[in-house]
């Protein structure tokens, strides 16, 4: 009986054996029906092409074109020509690197139940792509295109098509300025910004940029104007809650009359390098109740801070919209881009400092200082300028510092009514404005007034008056 016994176990042993060498055959007969390949499996010019879909994860899209792109579902959307070629410019010439055939069990792939599946067809052909597993021994896709093989593939086609219908809108387009003529703006800032060099009505030889206000050409600080440039072409405009408005629609995002309108006339360069002259219009708005709580929250906080002598810290919530000229796309915007974009009055855009002129083109000083005169004068030789207090040759550095750091922490136009601290007459190597005179005012414990050439200007902190003047007393009584 055992002896029985252990010829079954051994003939269970065979069989096991037996079983594992077919397994192991029919595995090294699979693995040679993979080989290398660097066949091209696809080639599909994309203007060939009349429509595409996909499905991947929860998303199903699908757009064909009529001379232009499509989107099935609502023929308003505006499709994004780019990102359509880009998707199918990758099946132009879809390459493999390598080929398993005669596959009997596409699940081992990850394709019996794809990750997602793409389609598209031209006038002649239809086409399936089905993207299974990465296998991240080779960083490379398995795929299918339904010729009873599986690819693997290095260049991965849901690199794109992890994609939603967000992804897929034409963005209207924010330019670089390579040159801006004009500024306009209308709605809570209503007045223009000129380009013009080498103009007259300035004393700073870098100031190109001139708002008119009231019949005047004021400069304005090139850098501030360029910053705000720059806040335009930087706003992002990627988060469209309409992209076909209706006016119900413009009105309860306040843009059927927006806060502000700002019109840009610029020059720019094509791709070939050709200048060419066009118009830029962004709106810019709150919704009308969130506008109007603001204002009464900072008419309160004004009141309060004026009663108890204290300013609300509290950071305002900031709900905005931007539309770009008459388009039907409406975007949401940070609030950090709105204030930026809405940072467009005349003080938000002028020169901080009092005296703007480049120190290199000031000859004369003379300044009025407790009860006496005193007059620096200078000597220009070729480029060089050396500075004179009477006989005696100055090291104007520590004066320069002092007087190019009298810059405004707030605009004002409020008359003086204490006690001139210090008054300078600056004499300036410019025929259009040869003499500025500033004067600075105590104002409080904080700071001082500076009127120049006899208009209020901006508050400047006592700090920086105490420096000019301290400068001005190293040099007198040296």
């Amino acid at each position: 009986m055992k002896r029985y016994k252990r010829l079954y176990l051994l003939l269970g042993v065979l069989a096991v054996a037996c079983i594992a060498t077919f397994g192991v055959l029919r595995f090294e007969e699979h693995q040679e029906q993979i080989k290398n390949s660097d066949e091209i499996i696809l080639k599909v010019p994309s203007d060939t092409v009349t429509s595409l879909s996909w499905e991947y994860q929860e998303e199903s899209l699908s757009f064909h074109k009529e001379e232009v792109w499509l989107y099935d579902e609502d023929e308003a959307f505006p499709v994004s020509e780019e990102k359509i070629n880009g998707l199918l410019a990758q099946f132009e010439e879809f390459g493999a690197s390598f080929i398993i055939e005669n596959v009997q069990d596409y699940g081992q792939y990850g394709l019996d139940v794809p990750v997602c599946t793409i389609r598209f067809s031209t006038d002649e052909q239809e086409y399936e792509v089905q993207l299974g597993d990465y296998s991240s021994m080779d960083s490379e896709r398995y795929v299918s295109i339904g010729d009873g093989n599986v690819y693997l593939v290095q260049n991965d086609p849901l690199d794109q098509f992890d994609a939603v219908l967000s992804d897929m809108i034409d963005h209207d387009d924010v330019p670089r300025f390579d040159a801006v003529a004009s500024i306009q703006f209308s709605g809570d800032e209503t007045y223009s910004i000129v380009y013009e060099e080498g103009s007259d009505n300035t004393y700073c030889a870098d100031d190109v940029y001139f708002a008119q206000i009231g019949g005047e050409m004021l400069p304005l600080d090139t850098e501030r104007v360029q910053s705000y440039l720059d806040s335009i072409t930087d706003a992002v405009l990627t988060d469209y809650v309409t992209y076909n408005a209706t006016e119900e629609e413009l009105q309860s995002y306040g843009l059927d009359s927006p806060e502000l309108t700002i019109s840009l006339n610029y020059t720019s360069e094509d791709e070939d390098g050709e200048s060419f002259s066009d118009a830029f219009v962004l709106n810019i708005s709150r919704a009308p109740d969130e506008k109007t709580a603001a204002e009464a929250d900072e008419t309160t906080e004004a009141e309060s801070s004026v009663e108890n002598g204290e300013t609300d810290s509290k950071e305002e919530e900031i709900t905005a919209y931007a539309r770009v000229g008459e388009s039907q796309i409406v975007y949401q915007i940070s609030a950090a881009d709105y204030k930026a974009l809405t940072a467009a009055a005349y003080n938000s855009l002028r020169h901080l400092e009092v005296l703007s002129a480049d120190f290199a083109d000031i000859e004369q000083i003379d300044i009025s200082l407790d009860g006496a005169e005193y007059t620096i004068a200078s000597e220009k030789k070729g480029n060089d300028r050396t500075y004179f207090y009477g006989e005696e040759e100055l090291d104007i550095a520590m004066f320069q510092s002092a007087l190019e750091g009298l810059v405004a922490e707030s605009f004002t136009s409020e008359q003086p009514s204490q006690q001139e601290e210090i008054g300078l007459t600056v004499y300036l190597d410019n025929e259009n404005h040869p003499e500025v005179q500033i004067k600075l005012y105590r104002y409080d414990g904080s700071h001082c007034l500076a009127v120049v050439d006899g208009a209020p200007v901006s508050l400047v902190t006592r700090t920086s008056a105490v420096d000019l003047i301290e400068a001005v007393h190293a040099i007198v009584l040296d």
